[in-house]
């Protein structure tokens, strides 16, 4: 059986930490440990992981001695897998597309947390996301059901194009099982028991927790400067750009995730920035009011709102740069994304 559990940070995107990761060490501000303590106080720990059927299966010994026989290669040398079913199946396309879905959605109401795997989420949003997720769960495994009615057809189908690549004990009998999501709330506070047992750890662990929540605010800031940047950097170009002669066309979605984008960070803002929320409120100024539509009939309102964007770019680019910052390091894993 071929079957893999993965955790939605494992598949999920990549935040860049372009000039916030210094070698310098900067010291802990008031604002960061207050911003802290809100965060331990009012989030609770979630993780999103999968059980999913996988799809790649590395060739056989005697197959890559065959593969490295055609390019006169050291068989010790080459790596090669073969794909036992057509992940462009549409069946096999909706399974996937609800894995997506419930990740993004995970992430889009989650703050990052230095512990691989794990974000935060708002106390006060459990119930919804538990009711949320669950309907992800059911239509997931919905979509497993469809797909198990055209395994057989799928199997046929990988047979017929792997020929002598394809092998029968690559492929379980049934999906039953294999298709999943869990949502599990991990602890992340130090065990009440320690007190008692080992006073001395029970305090090493309250600093490690403190120090977390305190990247916990670093990966936030940063995630959120680095989106607005993007953000504004992105519908800036779409408004000022020419392709032949002729502005750019640019689609509402521009200005649509924007708007979710200050949405977002008015629910989740962790106030560790001042600098940060002037710049949020500077750019929900600037589009406020301004529909699509107006961008494209008007060249002026084009030209002031590219002007006002790329001018906060800048200020956002500055902020990244300039602010020496802490290194974060996760625990089992350095410089993953979040």
């Amino acid at each position: 059986m071929s079957t893999a559990t993965t955790t939605s940070h494992d598949i999920g995107q990549h935040t860049p930490t372009r000039g916030l990761h210094r070698e310098a060490q900067q010291p802990v501000t008031q604002q960061e440990r207050n911003a802290a303590q809100r965060l331990r106080t009012t989030m609770a720990a979630v993780r999103l992981s999968f059980t999913w059927l996988g799809v790649r299966k590395t060739l056989a010994p005697e197959q890559r001695t065959t593969a490295a026989r055609v390019f006169h290669a050291d068989r010790e040398l080459l790596s090669a897998s073969k794909l036992i079913l057509d992940t462009k199946n549409p069946a096999y396309r909706a399974v996937a597309a609800v894995r997506s879905e419930a990740s993004g959605y995970w992430r889009t109401v989650t703050l990052p947390f230095p512990e691989a795997g794990i974000r935060l989420l708002p106390q006060s949003s459990l119930g919804t996301f538990a009711s949320t997720m669950g309907t992800y769960r059911e239509r997931l495994q919905e979509a497993a059901r469809e797909l198990a009615t055209q395994y057989d057809t799928i199997k046929s189908e990988s047979q017929q194009r792997l020929g002598t690549l394809f092998n029968a004990s690559d492929y379980p009998t049934t999906l039953d099982g294999l298709f999943d999501l869990e949502v599990t709330y991990p602890s992340i506070e130090p065990p009440a028991y320690l007190v008692s047992l080992h006073p001395e750890v029970y305090q090493q662990e309250q600093a490690r927790v403190r120090e977390r929540f305190e990247n916990a605010v670093e990966l936030a800031e940063q995630a959120f400067a680095t989106e607005l940047q993007r953000l504004t950097a992105h519908l800036a170009e779409r408004l000022t750009g020419l392709h032949d002669g002729q502005p750019k066309v640019f689609r509402d979605s521009a200005v649509e995730n924007l708007r979710e984008f200050f949405e977002r960070f008015r629910r989740l803002n962790i106030r560790s920035s001042p600098e940060l929320d002037m710049l949020v409120e500077e750019a929900q100024q600037v589009i406020t009011g301004i529909e699509p539509q107006q961008l494209r009939d008007s060249v002026r309102l084009r030209q002031m709102v590219a002007r006002d964007f790329e001018q906060i770019q800048a200020s956002v680019g500055e902020m990244l740069v300039d602010r020496p910052r802490r290194n974060i390091l996760r625990r089992g894993q350095m410089g993953a994304g979040v």
